[in-house]
């Protein structure tokens, strides 16, 4: 599939723990491709069907149900993963701008006029963290 824009198009770091699952998922993935055979076709996806043409959309939404079920997170929908994503980069530190960058914004407002609910935890924590030396 396309990306919306061709800004869109663009390289996000990943943790190294992350790098290692897609490595894990790669190799699953030519077990795959072996057991197809003949059906197998390459679309040059990361997550394609096993015999390598594009996922079903009702198939993801069916995983999604069953991972968030057996997590008990019944109402964890697959987009707030995004917004988990930002408000976790934002509260670790990430500066605005970087938290853009990852999600692919084309201006800095958009970011944090969705992510505005977490600006008053990191204010509060800067604060805090600024009183230290002077308060002990």
């Amino acid at each position: 599939m396309a990306p919306k824009t061709e800004r869109s198009r663009r390289t996000v770091p990943v943790p190294a723990q992350t790098l290692a699952l897609f490595r894990a998922h790669r190799r699953q993935q030519a077990t795959d491709r072996l057991a197809a055979g003949e059906r197998w076709q390459d679309h040059g996806l990361v997550f394609p069907s096993k015999v390598g043409t594009p996922m079903d959309p009702d198939h993801i939404d069916r995983t999604w149900h069953k991972i968030r079920a057996a997590a008990d997170l019944d109402w964890l929908r697959l987009h707030d993963l995004r917004h988990a994503c930002a408000t976790f980069l934002l509260v670790s530190g990430a500066s605005p701008r970087t938290v853009m960058k990852v999600l692919g914004h084309s201006q800095i407002g958009l970011t944090m006029n969705i992510y505005a609910h977490v600006l008053p935890e990191i204010e509060r924590a800067a604060v805090d963290e600024a009183a230290k030396p002077l308060f002990g």
